[in-house]
């Protein structure tokens, strides 16, 4: 049998798995990238704490992530499959465009940050250029993060602020991150003074609207 030429050859799919928590979103997401004839949706979650079996189980060439996911971020699953899957490209698509999400992204070792209100044509185009190795940037995103300065708070900082959430008492913060109460007290300060605000939760609002936590 005649040999294909290869300029005919139909080349390997580019793999993608796709983690997002809205189940309406997430099936139009893989419905929508299926239909591009060199994309394969191989995998998709709802659960940040899936991300990574999945990816092992799998081995997507790519990682769409959502950054507001149940069990896991989508951040802190990026940061874990650089750790356990390196090959695995990784891209944040999210509704919220903060200028410290996408530092933390980056940080995380995310390849490209997408905001979820364009096309499912540059979409497309940016998993194939992660793919190359670029790095793929909501220019519009990229120039607020620019002028917004580095995230002040410091690792601790965002960990005891966090844990304040939802009418934790400093003990019960104390006690869940095997601190001492005035440690705890220390870093909410420091977390206040940062963020400019006069108490903790208003602190906790403050730093999740520029996207610190």
């Amino acid at each position: 049998m005649e040999e294909m030429p290869r300029e005919h050859r139909p080349a390997r799919s580019v793999r993608v798995l796709l983690a997002e928590d809205q189940t309406m979103l997430r099936g139009a997401l893989a419905l929508l990238l299926g239909m591009e004839p060199d994309l394969e949706v191989v995998a998709q979650v709802a659960a940040g704490d899936a991300i990574v079996d999945a990816a092992l189980l799998h081995r997507p060439d790519v990682a769409l992530l959502d950054i507001e996911l149940p069990g896991m971020s989508g951040l802190d699953a990026a940061a874990e499959l650089r750790a356990q899957a390196p090959e695995c490209r990784v891209l944040i698509l999210t509704t919220f465009g903060r200028p410290g999400y996408l530092r933390r992204a980056m940080e995380a070792g995310a390849a490209g940050f997408l905001v979820k209100d364009g096309p499912v044509e540059e979409l497309a185009e940016a998993i194939r250029r992660v793919l190359t190795g670029e790095t793929v940037i909501d220019p519009a995103l990229a120039a607020a993060a620019l002028s917004a300065g580095p995230n002040p708070l410091t690792g601790r900082e965002r960990e005891v602020l966090g844990a304040s959430a939802d009418g934790a008492t400093v003990a019960d913060v104390a006690m869940r991150l095997r601190l001492s109460e005035s440690t705890v007290r220390n870093h909410l300060s420091a977390a206040i003074g940062k963020t400019a605000t006069r108490n903790r939760t208003e602190a906790l609002r403050e730093a999740r609207r520029q996207g610190w936590l």
